[in-house]
């Protein structure tokens, strides 16, 4: 008879939120294994900026979530080397069009530093010291030094290294799960695993994963496109936003919804975003979308308008109604922990939810609170 595979924990994406789990799961001592239908970072991972943010953060579960990862994300770059991860600690800068939104900024700066954000106010006469290309008509910014930045392939890579060079973890690209139940997982190309837990990392996917197994999880695609310039002598210092992206964070409108997002790379070109809007996994590229994210873009950085754009590409992200991600055990089925519907910022929050994912299963205290990413928040009817 043949031997069935026994893992601790069974992770379903290999992306940036599964990677994170299987490195902070295996460093724990747990035989892991990594499955994904498609390639590493093949999902929306692949398709992301790498924003390590906590400045369009309001206080809340999710803040607090946020500033933990960032703490773990430095701790990954002295760990794996920021050159790995192309890991930086550029800062971010959101910036306000006229005095009424400068002072909503400001107001917002305030909550956030009560919650361990370190955020300073800039006058629209110091804008330029920050930013030397940023458009003058101003009306004035916050400074988030926390903020920073990966390079999510490079980084999930980076953490998947890590974690099957502890002899722990086992990865099995182009694997689809075909079934799920308590300590088996089925597959197309390797039969079944046996394994104690189940996470599903699963990302804009995660509904469909949860309902291998009964379980009700909402989530569903809003996406977006990001324009890739030609590389760049160093122009823009900090990722620079307009205050209205957070709005655009924050609303469940399934319309189109876009503002400047503009931040450099190592590499030099120049990434612009950002677009939001549910259209199922319509893949369509939409020539309109990426002319208004163009057109934001100049407006805050004048000189990028005769900047030429080389590519564009187009990510799903992975939404859940109150935009907070599904981190725990499924009510009904306590060996199945969701992961997923971390909306935009999956990249930012890999580390910290990796960490709560582990605590769960080892039977440790969480550091914080789960019970707001509570996947049984989700009722049936919104299935």
């Amino acid at each position: 008879m043949a031997r069935v595979p026994l893992y601790d924990v069974v992770v379903i994406g290999a992306g940036m939120i599964g990677a994170a789990c299987a490195d902070a799961l295996a460093l724990r001592g747990l035989q892991v294994a990594v499955l994904d239908r498609g390639p590493v970072a093949g999902g929306t991972t692949g398709a992301g900026e790498g924003n390590l943010l906590v400045s369009d953060k309001g206080p809340g579960p999710e803040l607090e979530l946020a500033v933990e990862s960032l703490r773990l994300w430095r701790e990954l770059a002295d760990d794996l080397g920021a050159h790995a991860l192309e890991y930086e600690p550029k800062g971010g800068l959101v910036v306000a069009r006229d005095p009424r939104a400068f002072a909503e900024l400001q107001a917002s700066a305030r909550l956030q530093r009560t919650a361990g954000v370190t955020a300073a106010e800039v006058p629209a006469d110091a804008l330029g010291e920050l930013e030397p290309h940023l458009a003058r008509e101003l009306a004035g910014g916050v400074h988030y030094p926390q903020d920073a930045q990966v390079q999510p392939a490079l980084a999930v890579a980076a953490l998947l290294r890590r974690a099957r060079g502890t002899g722990r973890v086992r990865l099995l690209a182009g694997t689809t799960v075909t079934g799920l139940a308590e300590g088996r997982v089925e597959t197309d190309t390797h039969g079944p695993l046996h394994c104690a837990a189940v996470v599903n990392a699963a990302g804009t996917w995660g509904g469909e994963v949860a309902a291998l197994a009964g379980a009700t999880l909402p989530v569903l695609p809003r996406r977006g496109f990001i324009l890739v310039t030609e590389p760049l002598p160093p122009l823009v210092r900090h990722k620079v936003y307009a205050a209205d992206y957070v709005a655009d964070v924050a609303s469940g409108s399934a319309d189109l919804q876009s503002s400047a997002v503009v931040e450099g790379t190592a590499a030099g070109p120049v990434l612009i975003g950002a677009s939001r809007e549910r259209v199922g996994f319509d893949r369509s590229l939409s020539v309109p979308v990426l002319a208004r994210l163009a057109a934001q873009a100049a407006e805050l950085f004048p000189v990028l308008s005769d900047v030429r754009a080389m590519r564009a590409y187009r990510g799903f992200r992975p939404y859940l109604p109150d935009h907070l991600p599904a981190i725990g055990p499924d009510p009904e089925r306590p060996w199945l922990v969701q992961a997923c519907g971390h909306e935009g910022a999956g990249i930012g929050l890999a580390p910290a939810t990796a960490r709560l994912v582990a605590q769960l299963l080892d039977g440790e205290k969480p550091f914080m609170d789960p019970a707001p990413f509570g996947p049984g928040r989700f009722g049936k009817e919104q299935s």
